[in-house]
């Protein structure tokens, strides 16, 4: 199954945690995994607690990892062949999508998310806004 979600910002956090309960429940499953994955290089998927102040930091150390405008070659367009015209200089979203993954596995048992008290599944946005999907795939025990 394929989620479509549309962000807001070039940075953003949005919890897939409910459409993971949505999906676990429409589909009457019980117990086995769910992986979910992104489906773009410039997003990742993370379980984390969705805290307000802990996002910002989240954002603040990905930019001081891979900070955009620095001198990165993917984003040195006159040496890259065959782009469109409206491609982005988005070096420092790839890289910091290397950092955080793009894909998690989630178990479920009697029917529930395997998640602690604090875990939330999230898209995290690197180069938006943006249209972005999300594969969802079911493993049984």
């Amino acid at each position: 199954m394929l989620l479509s979600l549309r962000t807001e910002a070039s940075f953003q956090c949005l919890s897939l945690t409910a459409e993971l309960r949505r999906f676990v429940q429409f589909h009457g499953l019980s117990d086995g995994s769910i992986v979910v994955s992104g489906q773009h290089t410039t997003t990742a998927v993370i379980i984390n607690e969705m805290e307000e102040r802990l996002l910002m930091d989240l954002k603040r150390w990905l930019s001081q990892q891979a900070p955009s405008g620095s001198d990165w070659k993917h984003d040195d367009l006159e040496l890259r062949l065959g782009i469109p015209d409206d491609e982005p200089r988005n070096a420092h979203a790839h890289l910091q999508a290397l950092m955080l993954g793009n894909e998690v596995t989630v178990n479920v048992s009697n029917g529930h998310l395997q998640l602690g008290q604090y875990q939330e599944v999230m898209l995290v946005e690197l180069d938006g806004p943006r249209q972005r999907q999300v594969s969802l795939q079911w493993l049984s025990s």
